[in-house]
């Protein structure tokens, strides 16, 4: 029975991660597995901190979990507990507040092949009792990430339009068209947007912020989508859309950071668009608005801004 709480009980850390866990997954035995513990023990952590509180934090039934009233009252300072006691280790971890120990970084498949490497080598320079964990990923899958706590942060294009979320820019990226050698706009520099409905665009698939950037710009050129881009071929990755390209099934648009790896010893050939068109991207990380680690998390993205630099002068070259 949950009567009234004990004035002298504290939950501990482990409760409050059972309790958030439960409550985020709607699932025992998912919440159970996540966290590396039995569901009897899952069990009783949550059962002790609904005693001690004298509270029902979760309302269990046969088919389904659900979070009571007080339960999504006290969820979000659950979560903001962890995520301080989080921020107290890393601190210790660290000197003086640079970044050390885990650190879960998110980023999206058009950014993370080509900045990475360079960012690696920084970051063992920079930190080196860093211990960074990078997930690829399309933007919707990482902001979930962030909302549950499994990522820290993440590198993708902004804005993120992600409620409880801080975006800090970083850069601003121009895209590039590739196309077949003996394609017309081979090698030009002065591209407007309106031509773009000559050019069989060749798109990512559905989730891709670039496919969703692409099909903007055809709106800003008031070209309609689905006249501008082959709708029939699609592909999961630029290196498969370079393949097609290759193949001469259309053309496509490159962030800048990508055409070294992307055309260098390909059959293809590159257009870049007038300087007076804006087709181009912000690039920015984004993480929770609670968390205590901002100006770290700045600190670390003028490393991405370095690396993208990088990965911009093999491009130019």
């Amino acid at each position: 029975m949950i009567g009234m709480h004990n004035k002298e009980y504290r939950p501990t850390l482990a409760q409050l991660r059972t309790f958030v866990t439960v409550a985020e997954n709607k699932h025992f035995g998912t919440a159970a597995a996540k966290l590396e513990i039995s569901q009897p023990s899952l069990s009783q952590g949550l059962v002790a901190l609904e005693q001690g509180l004298g509270l029902q934090l979760i309302e269990r039934s046969t088919r389904k979990v659900i979070v009571t009233s007080a339960g999504e009252t006290l969820l979000p300072y659950a979560k903001a507990t962890l995520e301080a006691a989080d921020t107290f280790l890393a601190h210790a971890r660290g000197a003086n507040g640079t970044l050390a120990g885990p650190l879960t970084i998110g980023v999206i498949p058009t950014i993370a092949p080509y900045i990475l490497p360079d960012l690696l080598s920084m970051l063992a320079e920079a930190y080196p009792d860093l211990e960074p964990r990078f997930v690829e990923e399309q933007t919707q899958h990482l902001i979930t990430r962030l909302r549950n706590g499994n990522l820290d942060l993440a590198i993708m294009a902004l804005p993120s339009e992600a409620t409880g979320m801080v975006d800090s820019p970083l850069y601003t990226e121009k895209f590039s068209i590739v196309c077949p050698p003996d394609h017309p706009i081979a090698g030009r520099e002065d591209v407007k947007l309106a031509e773009l409905k000559d050019l069989d665009l060749l798109l990512l698939d559905d989730g891709h912020c670039l496919r969703d950037q692409v099909v903007d710009l055809c709106r800003h050129a008031n070209i309609n989508p689905a006249e501008a881009t082959n709708s029939v071929t699609r592909a999961s990755s630029l290196t498969t859309i370079m393949q097609l390209v290759m193949g001469g099934l259309g053309c496509t648009l490159v962030p800048e950071s990508a055409l070294a790896t992307e055309c260098h010893g390909k059959d293809v050939a590159i257009a870049h668009f007038a300087s007076d068109v804006t087709a181009e991207r912000e690039v920015g990380l984004v993480f929770r608005s609670s968390a205590a680690r901002a100006e770290e998390f700045r600190e670390f993205g003028t490393l991405i801004t370095s690396a993208y630099n990088k990965a911009i002068e093999r491009s130019r070259q």
